[in-house]
């Protein structure tokens, strides 16, 4: 690590450099210790020097998603629409997994980045290629949100309901108080009802990957289907 460091202080300073700086001061602090300041420290330079490159922390962030994005695989050429998004989809989530921080900082841009529209415009025209009418590719990109992207909204994620974001493991499942239980039994019968795994990959409680690529497998199978009877949301006259 204390050579990387010392690899990066000798190079020249550049946007790339200064970007990728900031993506891995995130992954090891966290978002929050992301300041221009903290950014110089790391590469050596005065804080003065970096807006030569980026116009302040705004452009940084957007600039950061857009390395995190180019590390998403490729659409598999030659394959079947549903094959190609689904790989696809698969290699953005290792991807943003590897910088835990980079969902909320997805969902806090106003306007999406270049690299994130040059993504989705790529889904779209492969859905588009795939005989999709743009009224049914239109439904399927609402439909995917920002699984399309690698990620979801977790419903039973607390750090995720507090809007934090890091890389400490879920805690394991647990039985809803008796009170709580009695006034929303389905919610807590379904509390502890999946298995899990301790040896899992993704950490004690809920298996985080199995629950996304469930939820992306019944969402492809379902868009399949409505493709192939030729589905529209216009309106028929009875």
């Amino acid at each position: 690590m204390a050579e990387q460091v010392g690899t990066l202080r000798r190079a020249p300073l550049s946007r790339d450099r200064i970007l990728r700086a900031a993506v891995a001061l995130a992954d090891g602090a966290g978002i929050g210790s992301l300041s221009m300041r903290n950014l110089a420290q790391d590469l050596g330079v005065v804080p003065m020097a970096l807006y030569k490159h980026v116009a302040n922390k705004d452009e940084l962030l957007d600039g950061m998603i857009d390395v995190v994005v180019g590390e998403i695989d490729p659409l598999v050429p030659d394959a079947d629409w549903k094959h190609a998004l689904r790989e696809r989809i698969l290699s953005a989530r290792q991807a943003l997994r590897r910088h835990p921080w980079a969902p909320l900082a997805i969902e806090s841009r106003s306007m999406a980045t270049p690299a994130i529209l040059a993504y989705l415009d790529s889904m779209v025209g492969r859905l588009r290629a795939g005989g999709f009418s743009a009224d049914l590719a239109h439904h399927v990109m609402h439909a995917m949100g920002s699984r399309i992207l690698g990620f979801s909204q977790e419903l039973f994620d607390p750090s995720r309901q507090a809007g934090r974001s890091g890389t400490a493991e879920p805690d394991p499942p647990a039985a809803l108080p008796p009170e709580i239980a009695a006034r929303f039994p389905h919610l807590a019968e379904i509390a502890t009802a999946a298995s899990h795994d301790d040896a899992s990959v993704v950490g004690p409680g809920c298996d985080d990957q199995f629950e996304f690529e469930f939820a992306l497998d019944l969402l492809l199978d379902g868009i399949e289907r409505l493709h192939r009877r030729g589905w529209t949301s216009r309106h028929v006259p009875r």
